[in-house]
């Protein structure tokens, strides 16, 4: 029983954790709260990736789903075996724990570079860039060198803060899953369902 409520708190803050990732990077999409930067693509390219949308969002509701259903399924019957259907339905949680690490991974990983790289801005002569690229990231050390981007208006502040929450909710979402993983093989190789009910023997 134990691994089958832990699957599902996982599960839950999976579920919280993804809504933070899809608003974030919608977010992204509107600077200041205004289209035109999209429509005329003047967003850091990495926004387009949809990192925090697919990889962060939809795709940790898959395994948010199947971990929150558990407790709600018949354990009374698994590929011929009456007695290891709730052994079999953890071990099959693994595998939806797995497209979750694939879709938190790929969010941090594209959150990370795009903290990396900073915005795409207008300079002192109007020309859009990557003012920061070439600082390898040391331009969120030094506030500073913030000034350099005239448009649009406080974009280095929106960029970094956005894709930190990626980075940051991406990433315990990736150790969530890691966690599901352990408690999957465990409570599969371990829990077995004796009767109608949900028993637990190791």
């Amino acid at each position: 029983m134990c691994y089958v409520k832990c699957a599902r708190y996982i599960g839950f803050s999976l579920v919280w954790a993804a809504v933070f990732c899809i608003v974030a990077n919608a977010l992204l999409y509107f600077p200041n709260g205004e289209t035109k930067y999209a429509t005329e693509d003047h967003l850091s390219r990495f926004v387009w990736y949809f990192a925090g949308i697919v990889g962060g969002g939809l795709l940790m509701l898959l395994p948010a789903c199947v971990f929150i259903g558990m407790e709600e399924e018949d354990c009374c019957g698994c590929c011929g075996y009456e007695n290891y259907g709730k052994g079999c339905s953890m071990l099959f949680s693994v595998l939806a724990a797995l497209i979750g690490i694939v879709g938190s991974g790929y969010c941090v990983i594209v959150a990370s570079l795009g903290l990396a790289e900073g915005p795409k801005c207008s300079d002192a002569n109007g020309v859009w860039n990557y003012t920061f690229a070439s600082t390898e990231g040391q331009y969120l050390l030094d506030t500073s060198m913030w000034s350099n981007c005239y448009e649009p208006q406080h974009i280095v502040e929106w960029h970094v803060t956005l894709f930190s929450i990626l980075l940051a909710f991406s990433a315990i979402e990736f150790i969530l899953c890691l966690v599901q993983v352990i408690n999957g093989v465990l409570g599969g190789t371990c829990g077995y369902c004796g009767s109608r009910q949900q028993q637990y023997n190791c």
